[in-house]
């Protein structure tokens, strides 16, 4: 995408550089199936890992001796030679599936089972296997899963390359250039609330679909806001304040959706409501506080937030309804799809040309 200057909306005080979270950065400017057999796995003495092996690291057939978070937890269960149980691991560079063979001794498989929650860290000693195509990580009562105590939390949740305080200082720019004086104060009523703004500037996009780190949500909002910049500068008739506040606020309520531990998880409120229903929320709820807010104005922010996902099925109460609303939906659509396909080929390590993914298809890789 050619660099387009968010001056196109309003002229900067200061200039300041964004890039995508990949190694090629673009600058910006201010603006569960059955399981087989229990395998048989090479005999180690347990040792604390002295180093962290990260996931897309991980090798077929090699011994693993490394942390990970616990993403989640599947009971305990019996097979042909005892008990078993499967949890899911992660860090920040993916995920991977564990399988914890134990004996006939139940309660024992139960107490493994039953020292560590989901969230925490555990060492693990085992193999690397491979199952229905995908890695996975096999360990024995012989072996070793146990909860950790020392580790970095760095190695678990990934952030976003920029420098977050220069992201939000582009933000805040836009917003003090927003004329309108019923959208300013809206706007303001968020980005000088203090802890609202250190929220937004740490929080994730999302668990996985695209800016799935730290300091995602900004980085993504400042995409959309570029994107923005480029229609309002060919369609210059559309409200500038109207696109900005739109951009800068769709996906406010990502905040509440989502909660940072040692993996990017969704809160019950999340889980329940979701992100577009908060974020309206969130808005209608300061628009209280603003004196003699217009209410087609009102309406206009409301819709934005209900239409930015674009169609039903992919969570819009509304579709989009006039020129700026369809704006800040395609500008969304189109970062968060290309960030997918420019994160599945710059971390793809394969000697084929092409790779095929459940939510893109086929991607060709050269």
């Amino acid at each position: 995408m050619p660099e387009v200057s968010l001056n196109d909306f309003a002229p900067p005080t200061e200039t300041g550089s964004l890039g995508h979270e990949k190694p090629s950065e673009a600058k910006i400017h201010s603006f569960s199936s059955p399981e087989p057999e229990k395998p048989e796995i090479p005999q180690e003495k347990k040792s604390t890992p002295s180093t962290k092996k990260f996931i897309k690291d991980l090798k077929l057939n090699e011994r693993v001796n490394t942390y990970f978070a616990v993403k989640y937890k599947r009971p305990v269960k019996s097979y042909a030679r005892g008990y078993m149980f499967s949890i899911g691991l992660s860090d920040k560079t993916g995920e991977i599936d564990l399988t914890y063979w134990g004996g006939q001794d139940t309660i024992k498989v139960q107490e493994v089972w039953s020292s560590f929650e989901t969230g925490d860290v555990v060492t693990v000693n085992g193999n690397v296997s491979e199952y229905n195509d995908r890695k996975k990580i096999d360990v024995n009562k012989e072996s070793g899963l146990v909860k950790a105590t020392y580790y970095n939390i760095e190695n678990f949740v990934a952030r976003s390359k920029q420098d977050p305080e220069k992201m939000i200082d582009l933000l805040k720019q836009q917003v003090s250039a927003v004329s309108d004086p019923h959208l300013s104060a809206l706007l303001k009523a968020f980005f000088e609330d203090p802890k609202f703004t250190e929220n937004f500037k740490h929080a994730p996009a999302a668990m996985y679909m695209h800016h799935a780190y730290i300091g995602g949500l900004l980085e993504h909002t400042l995409h959309v806001l570029q994107l923005c910049a480029s229609i309002h500068r060919i369609y210059p008739s559309m409200s500038r304040d109207l696109l900005v506040t739109g951009a800068v606020l769709h996906d406010i309520g990502k905040i509440k959706e989502f909660k940072v531990g040692t993996s990017i998880q969704v809160t019950e409120e999340g889980m329940l409501r979701g992100h577009i229903a908060l974020g309206e929320e969130m808005i209608l709820e300061k628009i209280k506080e603003i004196p003699e807010f217009p209410q087609t104005l009102k309406m206009k922010v409301a819709h934005m937030m209900l239409s930015h996902h674009g169609l039903h099925e992919y969570g819009s109460p509304k579709t989009p309804q006039f020129p700026e609303a369809a704006a800040v939906h395609y500008a969304d659509e189109t970062d968060s799809k290309i960030d997918q396909y420019v994160t599945i080929k710059d971390t793809t390590d394969s000697r084929d040309f092409r790779i095929y993914t459940k939510r893109l298809g086929e991607l060709y890789l050269k």
